[in-house]
């Protein structure tokens, strides 16, 4: 029995590292990924444990698994600018409304709608601010990364 309490006072002990936490570690060492491979692997993980309830040392290494996911994408599957009217075409897919819809929502002509989500034009600083109002969204999704301070 005396050994049963020193394990109980270990697990108790803090700084203890949980065994659900070990486990992780076990499945997927939090180490830098360097293949796609291991991108997979560690997706899967991270997919696995997105689709339930963690306790907090599983929450804390789900953290900084998707920082390494994160950084690994960010080097190797880098995501451009989106432009204007693709952003604009996205929300309003998004919100599963009409451009005439997203035009009388914004307070803006339809006409321009459709011709800044046909390329023919480009929004003005109050019409995106109308546009974001709108959607609910930043000012800045209608920015490039440059432009609203996003460099990496």
């Amino acid at each position: 029995m005396a050994s049963g309490k020193t394990i109980e006072r270990k697990a108790k002990r803090p700084g203890a590292v949980p065994a659900s936490y070990l486990a992780l570690i076990r499945r997927f060492p939090l180490r830098p990924i360097t293949s796609e491979a291991e991108l997979d692997r560690a997706t899967a993980v991270m997919n696995s444990l997105l689709d339930r309830d963690l306790d907090p040392a599983e929450d804390d290494y789900l953290d900084v698994l998707s920082d390494l996911i994160e950084r690994y994408e960010d080097k190797h599957h880098p995501i451009g600018d989106v432009s204007e009217d693709e952003m604009l075409g996205f929300l309003i897919e998004q919100k599963g409304v009409t451009q005439v819809e997203a035009a009388r929502g914004a307070g803006i002509a339809e006409s321009t709608i459709s011709e800044v989500l046909s390329g023919k034009r480009r929004l003005t600083r109050g019409q995106i601010e109308k546009l974001a109002a709108y959607f609910h969204v930043s000012p800045a999704v209608f920015l490039p990364a440059a432009a609203n301070g996003n460099r990496k």
